[in-house]
């Protein structure tokens, strides 16, 4: 159990209007823990920060923010990580600016667990809506975590489609933790909480200001070991998510469309710049394979009649037709990811498939 006392420390010192993260990693280089910094003297802080900065950290006044803070973090399956700490996940130490502090809600574990970015337009298309989620089942299927932001669109379908089967994702946030936006994801932010994660660097209470999410963007290309865009446009936050994916030296990736459209143009030009064209979930797995996730192997032409066959015409789950036949989860899931867009097998509400011809 982590000493309140330091915890209380590291909230209050993330609490100071003003201090970046670039700063606060400065004054735990130069005093060591969040408890030294603030027991420091104004001369100790200048060494270190603008006066002003170190008159903003003396003042002390946020006993009731640092409470509820505490307070909040009590609860089960609620976390507040901070760089200090064992579970903090390792690979967001390996981005420019990690944060001192993640609010958890849910699993903190699945946070170092591998996992895939899967981004996109907000007003996506009835395709791009189906892709993301299918996809994002499979790469769950697969063992990876889905990352994505919470928002409506691609990010819903990413979340929901990670979410089916033995499935887990994890919503990375540009709120408080204790804030959902958009509100009407409240209940697939509560379904995630339950198995998989919400997380945020912002302080309780932080509202949805505009320039917080392509701050957590960063976040969210950096607790994955790549990034795949499904749709975007040339203007979309979902290219920012990519950027910083290269930046960090993660594998971006993007799926092609209609040269028609303008949701098309975003990943158009992420292709031009050398990320990945993909066409199928299985050209993802592969691409992650040389950096550790377990790679699928692609079924034989065949093994579609057969499932087909076994399936019949009555609505099945992916547990079932394993059962049936004998095939791996990340086979099926592959099958079925193909079948569906041959037409030949329909996605149904609760994970369920159903032959249609």
């Amino acid at each position: 159990m982590k000493d309140s006392g330091d915890l209380a420390a590291w909230i209050e010192l993330s609490l100071v209007p003003g201090l970046g993260g670039q700063r606060f990693r400065s004054l735990l280089s130069t005093f060591g823990l969040p408890t030294n910094v603030l027991s420091a003297t104004r001369s100790q802080l200048c060494r270190v920060v603008p006066e002003a900065l170190a008159a903003s950290i003396l003042e002390r006044n946020r006993g009731s923010e640092i409470e509820k803070a505490l307070q909040w973090a009590a609860q089960p399956e609620h976390s507040v990580l901070t760089l200090a700490d064992v579970e903090y996940p390792r690979q967001l130490l390996e981005i420019a600016d990690p944060p001192a502090l993640l609010y958890v809600a849910g699993s903190a574990k699945l946070l170092s667990s591998p996992a895939l970015a899967v981004v996109g337009s907000r007003n996506a298309t009835p395709q791009g809506l189906k892709n993301a989620q299918s996809f994002a089942r499979t790469f769950s299927e697969a063992g990876l975590v889905i990352v994505s932001g919470l928002a409506i669109g691609v990010d819903s379908a990413a979340h929901s489609g990670g979410l089916e089967g033995r499935g887990s994702t994890i919503a990375v946030l540009g709120t408080g933790i204790d804030i959902v936006y958009p509100r009407r994801n409240e209940p697939l932010a509560a379904e995630i909480v339950l198995r998989g994660a919400l997380v945020s660097e912002f302080p309780l209470g932080t509202p949805p200001n505009a320039g917080n999410f392509p701050r957590r963007n960063r976040l969210i290309s950096g607790l994955a070991r790549g990034c795949l865009v499904v749709e975007a446009t040339l203007d979309s936050g979902s290219l920012i998510t990519a950027r910083l994916a290269a930046e960090q030296g993660r594998e971006v990736l993007a799926i092609p469309g209609s040269i028609h459209s303008p949701l098309s143009r975003g990943c158009h030009s992420l292709i031009k710049q050398g990320a990945k064209l993909v066409e199928s979930a299985q050209d993802v797995l592969e691409e992650l394979g040389a950096t550790g996730v377990p790679e699928t192997r692609l079924p034989e032409p065949s093994a579609g009649h057969d499932l087909l066959d076994k399936m019949g015409f009555d609505p099945c789950d992916i547990d079932g037709l394993i059962a049936r036949s004998g095939l791996t989860a990340e086979i099926v899931s592959a099958i079925l990811l193909q079948l569906e867009l041959e037409g030949k097998v329909a996605g149904l509400p609760g994970g369920l498939y159903q032959r249609v011809r």
